[in-house]
């Protein structure tokens, strides 16, 4: 059953809505994040079918979507939101990095997977770069995806010579990308505010013609640039 939740006392700039058929993980995970002054809770659902009927009603900013859920499960709803809805960002959540649904949740539009256990600290930051624009993968996972949509694809020939005119400092931020980290996380290593490394990113994108953060991992990576 779908539950909005809103407090009108509290103003907030990331909707989220938190969709998973475990109560116990979902009410936890909506008490975490409704002491985080960046997110607001606006709904819960169980299942996929209720995330999508309550996109219908309202437009979260961000849907944090578990992967198998009865009724419909996630890769099958966040298709059915993105393919409705494309300004609804999707991050799945896994208990593991082994899930065999990871690539497709990618194709399906998700922008991004995260490990259930992840720390709390850690949660917020990648969720607050989600907001910012960034795509989100936990390291392990950000492997694993990554390894499958590069074993499809090759460097170009115009990509290779792309490689070689990198900078020392483009090259060490394409391998942390491509390790999974966010933009305060790769701030943190290279000493830069986060806004900078976003800055640099874009600028990167633009110079390797690519279109979100998941392509130039996957870039990094066939560029053998991963660590």
């Amino acid at each position: 059953m779908v539950n909005g939740l809103m407090d009108s006392s509290r103003q907030k700039s990331i909707r989220v809505l938190v969709v998973d058929d475990q109560v116990l993980y979902r009410e936890g995970l909506c008490e975490l994040m409704g002491h985080w002054h960046e997110f607001e809770i606006i709904g819960q659902a169980s299942n996929g079918q209720e995330a999508v009927d309550f996109c219908a009603m309202r437009k979260p900013d961000l849907i944090l979507m578990d992967v198998q859920m009865p009724v419909m499960d996630g890769i099958s709803a966040t298709a059915a939101i993105c393919s409705r809805y494309p300004q609804v960002r999707i991050v799945m959540l896994t208990v593991s990095a082994e899930d065999e649904h990871l690539f497709g949740a990618i194709q399906n539009g998700a922008i991004g997977y995260i490990l259930k256990d992840t720390p709390a600290r850690q949660l917020r930051n990648r969720l607050r770069g989600i907001a910012a624009g960034e795509g989100s993968l936990s390291g392990i996972v950000a492997a694993k995806v990554i390894k499958e949509v590069s074993s499809r694809t090759y460097l170009s020939a115009e990509s290779e010579a792309q490689a070689a005119l990198l900078t020392e400092r483009e090259t060490e931020l394409l391998s942390l990308v491509a390790n999974g980290l966010s933009n305060e996380e790769i701030g943190e290593q290279l000493f830069l505010s986060a806004g900078t490394v976003k800055k640099q990113l874009s600028s990167l994108m633009r110079k390797l013609c690519v279109d979100n953060r998941v392509q130039l991992a996957v870039w990094a990576v066939k560029a053998g640039l991963s660590r």
